[in-house]
């Protein structure tokens, strides 16, 4: 199986896009202030923008699709036919389809956990100047375990779809196949032709 530049560009463009969405998910995380109510004695929390959740939610889809295109053209390494066995490159595409999962697992773990906290808002949160109020709000850092994940997963992938490209045994069963075919076809040709020439003499 040659390598395809277009699913190269498609999977790496979807990371990269992963990758600025989630950076941008980092640095846009909801903060929040506690406020009295006016109306009563209770306080609440006033958050920010929730784009951060936005942002994260969209590198998580971008980053599985792109999941699910390099493993569809590889067959996810357990449909296809085979791979060449007892060779460095076959090792090697294992071990990189399950690095590639760990990291994809990971980051959309980070995203997805991120986008959750990032859209929780607490609202009333007690009495006012009865005690010391936080809001909650989305730890600084995962978005960014996110944004790095996401980008070992786009190397691991694209070293993987390489590398199960030069151990995929698909092309070379084919050629052999066909060249077995012509032997035996042309085999009997020329046992049918033998007698017909000592006929004649």
């Amino acid at each position: 199986m040659a390598v395809s530049i277009p699913i190269l560009a498609t999977v790496i463009s979807l990371h990269l896009i992963a990758f600025v969405l989630a950076i941008g998910a980092e640095s846009r995380r909801s903060t929040a202030k506690v406020v009295p109510d006016e109306y009563d004695e209770r306080t609440y929390c006033v958050y920010t923008t929730d784009a951060s959740t936005v942002y994260g939610m969209s590198a998580f889809a971008l980053l599985l699709i792109s999941q699910v295109v390099v493993n569809g053209v590889t067959r996810c390494l357990c449909f296809g036919k085979g791979l060449l066995t007892g060779t460095s490159s076959a090792s090697c595409a294992v071990f990189l389809f399950v690095v590639s999962w760990v990291c994809f697992l990971g980051a959309e773990a980070c995203l997805l956990a991120g986008s959750a906290k990032n859209a929780y808002h607490t609202k009333y949160r007690g009495i006012f100047h009865g005690e010391d109020l936080s809001c909650a709000t989305l730890r600084k850092g995962v978005f960014a375990a996110g944004a790095a994940l996401t980008l070992l997963s786009l190397f691991t992938s694209i070293s993987y779809y390489w590398v199960h490209s030069r151990a995929d045994t698909g092309g070379w069963e084919k050629h052999r196949n066909e060249g077995l075919g012509m032997a035996t076809s042309s085999f009997p040709q020329h046992q049918q032709q033998q007698p017909t020439e000592f006929e004649k003499v």
